[in-house]
């Protein structure tokens, strides 16, 4: 079972398995992107099956402080529904005082993007982790578009912007960044002639995906996105897949735990997310993928997962790390019951994340007996490794959260997570719902 000692401390005891059906959130990505496009739409959005994390959240205090009427209700069975009233291209308004993003880097970084095309100043500011992560990658190709940002230390939030007239540019990506993308691009949306971003990997489509929706003139060629400013875009209905973020930690704890029976539905199989299922298949992993449709442009299907089959492990690297970048926590404990372990490379990246990621994978991961070598870009992580429940820290990190949670799932002894009540930030009732599956 699992105990909760504190409201940020959490006790996680063994199990055998993850039995039953998980409601899991809806896609925090997406939520975050159909939202600010909802903002610069005619007319009316509604966003079913919105994600209840605290990030989108965020968003969503945002765009009301710039003037977006929305309405938010909860529902037991059908989730989260956000309904707004666009007020079309540079029609937001000027806040009354600082936009708090609290920990979502997504609000922080989008909003840039529509902000510096508004002819007001505004100061997008963060929780202590996120005023420490740099912002300098969004803010350069935005000040090339014509627009003014300054930032502590000349690149930590909070960020003040002065917007205006924005020019197009043809931007080359030095560092492949789904989110510095969308914030291009949305500024793009409101300079005229074609904004055109270059990215150096392919990294998840759902900005391109909800543009088209919306009704903007988008091109695609492989990694070049073409976006032609002020077009009209237009309201309306959306469903939102389950996230496939959140589904990581539960797929990866059904697989090790022996006497596993899970089902995740209606969870978003984008193409340039599904590298976790692609990954974990090659590992031998028992995931059936079903009932698979399309909606507003986003591919959804059902999971159904059992656990007990012997992992592989293998290497994460290159292409293959900017698309597992949010799995790696989880990835992690996988791979010190894996039969190979795992080799992270390329994985920086994870060094600026809520955390140190890498830093703070390899603390925990050793407090529970594990072996562990640590490299600027990366982990290596021995296979075969019973893990000895101990005292862990998330240092506010959502997604070392709940990885932690899913090694005290397959340690012996109870294990303690201080830090955790950070998993609100994307899964609320996490815990809540490990504790409902245990079989």
């Amino acid at each position: 079972m699992l105990e909760s000692r504190a409201m940020t401390e959490q006790i996680v005891k063994p199990a055998r398995g993850l039995v039953g059906t998980a409601r899991l959130p809806g896609d925090k990505s997406i939520s975050h992107r159909l939202a600010i496009l909802g903002a610069l739409a005619e007319g009316a959005t509604t966003l079913e099956n919105y994600s209840t994390g605290d990030d989108c959240r965020r968003t969503l205090d945002c765009l009301a402080a710039l003037g977006v009427s929305l309405k938010v209700t909860d529902d037991d069975r059908a989730g989260r529904r956000v309904r707004l009233e666009g007020c079309g291209l540079g029609g937001l308004q000027a806040p009354a005082g600082e936009l708090e993003a609290g920990n979502s880097g997504s609000t922080l970084r989008m909003l840039a993007g529509v902000l510096a095309a508004h002819p007001f100043e505004s100061v997008l500011a963060g929780d202590t982790s996120l005023n420490q992560r740099p912002m300098r990658r969004v803010m350069e190709p935005l000040r090339q578009m014509g627009a003014t940002l300054t930032a502590r230390d000349g690149e930590y939030p909070p960020l003040r912007i002065r917007g205006g007239p924005l020019q197009p540019i043809e931007y080359a990506l030095p560092v492949a960044s789904a989110q510095v993308k969308t914030a291009i691009l949305l500024a793009g949306l409101h300079a005229p002639g074609a904004t055109i971003v270059e990215e150096p990997l392919r990294t998840r489509d759902h900005t391109e995906i909800a543009l088209e929706q919306f009704g903007a003139s988008l091109e695609r060629e492989r990694r070049r996105i073409t976006v032609y400013g002020r077009p009209r875009l237009r309201g309306k209905t959306f469903h939102i897949p389950n996230d496939l973020s959140a589904a990581a930690f539960l797929l990866v704890a059904a697989l090790l735990l022996p006497e596993s029976n899970l089902v995740l539905p209606a969870v978003g199989l984008n193409p340039t997310r599904t590298a976790l299922l692609d990954f974990l298949a090659g590992q031998g992993a028992g995931i059936k993928i079903l009932d698979v449709e399309e909606a507003e442009g986003e591919l959804r299907g059902n999971l159904h997962v059992r656990g007990g089959a012997r992992l592989k492990g293998g290497a994460i690297e290159g292409a293959l790390t900017v698309a597992l970048i949010d799995e790696v926590p989880a990835l992690a404990v996988l791979g010190t019951q894996s039969e190979e372990g795992l080799r992270l490379r390329d994985a920086a990246e994870l060094r600026v994340k809520e955390s140190d990621r890498l830093g703070a994978l390899a603390e925990n991961l050793r407090r529970l007996g594990a072996t562990v070598r640590e490299y600027p870009d990366g982990l290596d992580i021995a296979g075969r490794q019973p893990l000895k429940g101990a005292e862990l820290d998330s240092f506010g990190d959502h997604r070392l959260a709940m990885a932690l949670a899913v090694a005290g799932l397959v340690a012996t002894g109870e294990t303690l997570i201080r830090n955790a009540d950070c998993v609100e930030i994307s899964f609320p009732g996490f815990f809540e719902m490990l504790d409902a599956l245990r079989g």
